[in-house]
């Protein structure tokens, strides 16, 4: 299982990935809001969506748990 993880702090602008979804490596997950910045997050490697653990609007931290992913 993979974990991806915020690159930094801000507020989840929009999900993009939903339980289930099969992504490929390089694939967005999440969009980040920092700064006034979009920050697209990617899937590190291929796989399927096993867990989403924030909502649209959050606020995250750097290294909060964003989404978890299976092989």
């Amino acid at each position: 299982m993979a974990d991806v993880n915020s690159p930094m702090a801000g507020t989840i602008f929009e999900l993009i990935a939903a339980v289930g979804d099969t992504v490929e490596e390089g694939d967005e997950l999440v969009i980040l809001e920092s700064m006034k910045m979009e920050i697209p997050v990617e899937a590190p490697s291929a796989g399927t969506v096993a867990e989403v653990h924030i909502a649209q609007g959050d606020q995250v931290q750097e290294g909060d748990l964003l989404v978890s992913l299976s092989d």
